[in-house]
């Protein structure tokens, strides 16, 4: 079986959360519904880690260091004041 890919997973992770708080799942099947979505939840921050860990190594300056900026930092000065009536 291919591998879902993170959207693919999170979306199947959301369906499974959907059908266990409806509440309307016999307990054997609510139990394997939820072991499903442990196995999706893990898949998922596994890829999230990967995809961390490759946008680091891609920021890495030359003499091997990484400037880990806080990401509000990065949006643009209109952006950041789009609210703002200054």
């Amino acid at each position: 079986m291919a591998k879902k890919t993170f959207e693919e997973s999170m979306a199947q992770l959301e369906k499974i959360v959907e059908e266990l708080e409806a509440g309307n799942l016999p307990l054997d099947k609510a139990l394997k519904k939820f072991e499903e979505g442990i196995g999706l939840s893990r898949a998922c921050f596994e890829k999230l880690d990967e995809t961390e860990k490759k946008i680091v190594q891609l920021m890495e300056k030359q003499d091997g260091t990484t400037a880990q900026v806080p990401f509000a930092e990065n949006t643009a000065p209109s952006e950041k004041n789009a609210g703002s009536n200054e």
